[in-house]
């Protein structure tokens, strides 16, 4: 057995990557890193009809939209391969086969019409569905009879009756009664194997030494330690992380908005401040700082700070931390990733010639920005050819008289300038104070909404030096007419 930590993170293929698997991967991504040890990649696709080559694509493709690296995988190989599920059913198979031989499985007859028929009785009678074991009693000419019927035959575990205890790094000891558990499928008729089962063939074969996932995979644990005990392999180490909540505390759904990495990428988050966002849900670090490179997390990881209570997924916190990570940006780099929803947005492509104007726009915007799919509301204004006024801004310029001779004044100091720069601009401003006597919030008011339609944007010398001097008195000349 390898000595070295060695975690896997193994979704299916079946959508695309969701925020709560990619919070999963994250983990144990950190740990690999922090310890040295190794991060596998394993695709678990047994379910034919739902599993995709798209999906899996999608999620290689998110996996490495957040930088995670994976030592070993279906693309990069490795000693332990392969690592799809569906290339490994030989390997199923022949360890099905060894637990039957051993007396740990049976094959069972039961058809889904029947479990289920028992099922719905159990309930009835208020009892705790369970199976009832009567495959493991056939004799051997019942089950002659069985498959001359052309009955195919599922592979049943057979669950000892003894209490289940193991330690979990992050939730302590767990025990479980034998009366919760019953015999389960192992390999079904169709020769497809059950998670549970196929996920502890391949982890020890695949030496995983910490197993770390979600704690709604809690109640599977106790039927993985009894199957590997059947074969009498050592145990991983156990790491239920909590789950992701919403803010009305129920399982994190499309109703609270997305839930898959894609869309995230999509908005115009960041892969760093997405590492950082997830992995502060049900992790913290003991200095109590929020903003975590990846470098410190790497070094700060331990299971000790993981948290047994649910971790609820606040988009408001998600959106100051993003905008924290997009205003440390480099502002060449941020115009470079703003570009492509300018251009998605239909606006004039500006990263030839125009380049250094652009970079001054999203300068003067950048600290308003959540997430970069917002540059093109941000900029609307830059690249309009007449402003749009809407009532309520109207109404806050009407609340002064001092309008009408601040437009008046600006448009004849204005003449008396060839370039409209941001110092000329605050020269100008002094004169026009000087001139009519209006000054602060009834000067500058007036002015922003002339030119952008809004009571509040960025620093407006900036804004009118990009205008320039023909459209500043193009849309002053315009209000006043």
């Amino acid at each position: 057995m390898n000595s070295s930590p060695r975690v896997r993170f193994a979704p299916s293929p079946t959508g695309h990557l969701h925020i709560g698997n990619a919070r999963t991967a994250i983990l144990n991504w950190l740990f690999a890193r922090h310890s040295g040890g190794t991060f596998i990649l394993r695709i678990e696709d047994t379910d034919l009809e739902r599993s995709t080559k798209e999906s899996e694509a999608s999620i290689f493709q998110d996996l490495r939209w957040l930088g995670l690296d994976w030592d070993e995988g279906p693309d990069a190989g490795g000693a332990f391969g392969p690592y799809r599920q569906s290339e490994r059913l030989a390997i199923y198979h022949q360890h099905g086969q060894q637990l039957i031989a051993s007396g740990h499985a049976y094959y069972c007859y039961c058809t889904p019409a029947e479990l289920e028929a028992r099922r719905e009785a159990a309930l009835k009678a208020g009892q705790t569905p369970h199976y009832d074991g009567r495959c493991k009693k056939l004799s051997p000419e019942a089950r002659a009879a069985k498959e001359q019927a052309g009955i195919k035959p599922g592979v049943r575990f057979a669950m000892p009756e003894k209490n289940i205890t193991f330690k979990d790094l992050a939730k302590g000891e767990i025990a479980f009664p034998p009366e919760a558990l019953g015999d389960f499928v192992i390999l079904r008729s169709d020769g497809a194997p059950t998670y549970n089962y196929a996920a502890v063939v391949d982890d020890h074969l695949m030496q995983i030494t910490h197993v770390i996932r979600g704690d709604d995979h809690v109640v599977n644990t106790p039927k993985q330690i009894m199957i590997y005990e059947a074969f009498g392999w050592p145990l991983p180490q156990f790491c239920h992380i909590p789950l992701i909540l919403g803010p009305d505390r129920e399982r994190l759904s499309k109703r609270h908005g997305a839930t898959s990495v894609d869309e995230y990428a999509s908005k115009g988050y960041l892969p760093d401040a997405l590492i950082n966002f997830l992995s502060l849900l049900g992790w913290s670090s003991v200095s109590g700082e929020e903003i975590l490179s990846r470098e410190r997390l790497i070094e700060e990881f331990s299971f000790e700070r993981l948290s047994n209570a649910a971790a609820i997924f606040d988009v408001v916190k998600l959106n100051w931390m993003n905008g924290v990570y997009i205003r440390n940006m480099n502002l060449d780099e941020l115009t470079a990733a703003c570009l492509p929803y300018l251009q998605k947005a239909g606006f004039p492509d500006m990263s030839g010639p125009d380049h250094e104007t652009l970079e001054k726009m999203v300068g003067l915007v950048r600290d308003g920005l959540e997430y970069l799919s917002q540059i093109a509301e941000k900029l609307e204004f830059f690249f309009a050819d007449e402003v749009h006024i809407t009532d309520g801004v109207a109404m806050g310029m009407s609340q002064t008289d001092a309008a009408e001779k601040v437009y008046w004044s600006f448009l004849r100091q204005l003449d008396k300038y060839d370039r409209l720069t941001a110092e000329v601009f605050r020269q100008l401003i002094k004169t026009i104070t000087k001139e009519t006597g209006v000054m602060g919030r009834d000067l500058w008011m007036p002015i922003r909404i002339a030119l952008t339609g809004q009571m509040h944007g960025p620093d407006l010398p900036m804004v009118v030096e990009i205008f320039g001097k023909e459209k500043c008195r193009k849309f002053v000349q315009r209000l006043v007419e």
